[in-house]
């Protein structure tokens, strides 16, 4: 399959979903009424179609989303017998801007939900804002306030900036669970951030290598976004 039609075929599902999200009783009440969800997946399925549009964004589309995506499957352990996995927030807002990151990981996460049954659909927006939008935005803004240190101190920012989006996606979390009262803000808020700090080490640590080694082969990919984002 072409990055074109993988493309198209990721854009007509989104939008699929997003209309039976908007359709109360779908499919005999297989599809609750979410307009928030489903309009989260209208535009992603509209990103995916402007790609089908052009070969050249399509292929920039596939590829990072895909990279993303593989990414993501890596665990490694942390305290208490508990394993961690990449985020990829904070690179694919230093290798797209944060905007098309924000999308880049829902697409990510949609995927993951309803084809391998991993994250739960009825928590993907929860895990959409928590692991995807919080941290690209964040990151996209350290870019923009570093940017006159951008040149020399992207490493760095790539570091600092993974790090501080897996702990603003824990803190995130532990206020849903609490105000859901699910657990007290308490209880799970230490335990999410004692966690979390370890991981976050464990994905300031991919991210600064996967940046490095795009600076090392296509710089322009890096500093274009941090003049975007600027």
């Amino acid at each position: 399959m072409t990055p074109r039609s993988l493309a198209l075929v990721l854009g007509l599902a989104y939008l699929g979903l997003g209309a039976l999200g908007l359709m109360p009783g779908a499919l005999a009440g297989l599809f609750r009424a979410n307009p928030g969800l489903a309009t989260i997946h209208l535009v992603m399925g509209a990103w995916a179609i402007a790609a089908y549009m052009g070969r050249a964004s399509a292929v920039s589309y596939v590829r990072k989303a895909a990279f993303v995506f593989a990414a993501q499957m890596l665990n490694f352990p942390v305290a208490g017998g508990t394993s961690g996995h990449f985020l990829g927030a904070a690179l694919a807002a230093i290798l797209l801007g944060p905007w098309l990151a924000c999308l880049t990981l829902a697409v990510v996460l949609g995927v993951q939900a309803f084809v391998f049954a991993d994250g739960g659909i009825t928590a993907l927006g929860a895990n959409i804002l928590n692991m995807g939008v919080i941290g690209a935005l964040l990151v996209g803004g350290l870019m923009h306030f570093a940017r006159q240190l951008a040149p020399r101190a992207i490493l760095p920012i790539a570091g600092i900036g993974a790090w501080l989006a897996v702990m603003a996606g824990a803190t995130a979390t532990s206020f849903e669970l609490a105000i859901s009262g699910t657990v007290p803000l308490g209880t799970v808020l230490p335990a999410m951030l004692g966690t979390h700090a370890l991981i976050g080490a464990g994905e300031a640590i991919i991210t600064v290598a996967a940046v490095s080694a795009v600076l090392s082969t296509r710089p322009d990919l890096v500093r274009g976004r941090i003049a975007v984002a600027a």
